[in-house]
């Protein structure tokens, strides 16, 4: 009886991993405190450690019978747990940090016109001019390649972070999390495009 009732239950595991859909969700608490970081460091803002990673949930410890346990454990080879868990946020590799390093070198040249209204945060997490009455004629061309760089940069930015996750599939919600994060970390004074894409000043 015993021996039928482990058959089964081994069965239904089979069943179950061959029909499992494995679905590994955004992790998206992970991916708004490492878009923090990386836009105050952009930025020249003061660090603050999104310290709280709280490390994992705590299962409870279930006590089950010795079929169950056995099962579950051929389950585990089955599917990698490391499959089934939701996984951390990377976005240190190396060409992230080039990228990083890129923008920050950049952002000195940037920051003026920012604070003038010449340019500002765009909706899709770039930078756009805005009013270009605002830069002297003299600078328009050179303020125009900047951005242009910046944009290239920030388009790999999102990218490398998806790919570093090995989930080029969210890329436009990494770009999203940034969008949200140059907004609001934006000096005061600053321009930004809010969600219908209109200019607002902090």
């Amino acid at each position: 009886m015993k021996q039928t009732k482990l058959t089964l239950l081994l069965a239904g595991m089979l069943l179950l991993a061959a029909c499992v859909t494995i679905n590994i969700y955004f992790p998206s608490a992970e991916a708004e405190a490492a878009a923090e970081r990386i836009v105050d460091d952009i930025l020249g803002k003061s660090k603050k450690e999104g310290d709280d990673a709280s490390k994992g949930d705590k299962g409870a410890s279930l006590y089950l019978p010795v079929e169950q346990s056995y099962a579950i454990r051929l389950l585990d080879l089955i599917i990698p747990p490391a499959q089934a868990a939701q996984p951390n946020f990377n976005v240190n590799t190396p060409k992230v940090r080039k990228l990083q390093a890129n923008m920050k070198r950049r952002h000195s040249s940037l920051a003026p016109h920012y604070a003038s209204g010449g340019i500002g945060f765009t909706r899709d997490a770039l930078v756009a001019m805005r009013d270009s009455s605002a830069i002297s004629l003299k600078d328009r061309n050179k303020v125009k390649k900047l951005v242009s760089a910046e944009n290239s940069d920030r388009n790999a930015l999102y990218r490398a972070i998806a790919e570093a996750n090995g989930h080029p599939e969210w890329e436009p919600k990494v770009r999203a999390t940034f969008a949200q994060k140059w907004a609001q970390r934006a000096s005061g004074g600053w321009w930004y495009q809010d969600a219908s894409k209109r200019w607002k000043q902090k």
